[in-house]
């Protein structure tokens, strides 16, 4: 009987690593493996995480009436409904605010969020005593909107307006409560 004598075993240098086939394709189907995952969980992780990062949003400008059609100066504040779209991370609302408009004594446009900056009640313009009145906790503003007396710890928050083609925009903008300077928070 013939005795087989193993290979000799070559010595290899220090640097060099020695890969068999099956643990090379078990490696490549590894990392390929890792590479599908990622690009798959990329859009469920972006569609999970969206309302984390995004912040309310609403359309640009709402349109409140003609400028013609306005009331003329010194007549009072009217208030107006305005609607503007809303989108709240995947929800989307079509809402309805009240704003008060009014020419003011130097003839320009002055658009009131009826919102109270005290805790979000609706502010009603009394025409009687000229000022608004919040019926929630009492406070009062003049007709220019500045606070009369609190509780709120500000007066009500005026908002932008444009006007393009005859017609008056507001851009509508909810304001931070009960805090004594105006911050947007959407």
């Amino acid at each position: 009987m013939e005795q087989h004598h193993p290979a000799p075993v070559r010595e290899l240098d220090s640097n060099v690593i020695v890969i068999s086939r099956r643990s090379f394709f078990g490696a490549l189907l590894g990392v390929g493996g890792v590479a599908m995952s990622a690009l798959l969980a990329i859009p469920v992780l972006r569609y999970v995480l969206y309302p984390l990062y995004a912040n309310s949003a609403l359309s640009k400008w709402s349109k409140v009436g003609i400028v013609d059609s306005l009331p003329p100066q010194g007549s009072g504040p009217v208030l107006k409904q305005i609607t503007f779209r809303r989108l709240d991370g995947w929800r989307e609302t079509v809402t309805t605010e009240s704003v008060y408009v009014e020419r003011t004594q130097d003839g320009k446009i002055r658009v009131l969020s009826s919102i109270c900056p005290h805790l979000g009640c609706t502010v009603q313009w009394r025409a009687a005593k000229g000022d608004f009145v919040c019926p929630c906790h009492g406070s009062v503003y003049g007709e220019d909107g500045k606070l009369v007396k609190g509780p709120a710890r500000r007066g009500m928050d005026p908002l932008p307006t444009e006007q393009k083609e005859g017609e008056l925009l507001v851009h509508f903008e909810f304001f931070r409560e009960d805090v004594p300077y105006r911050e947007v928070v959407s």
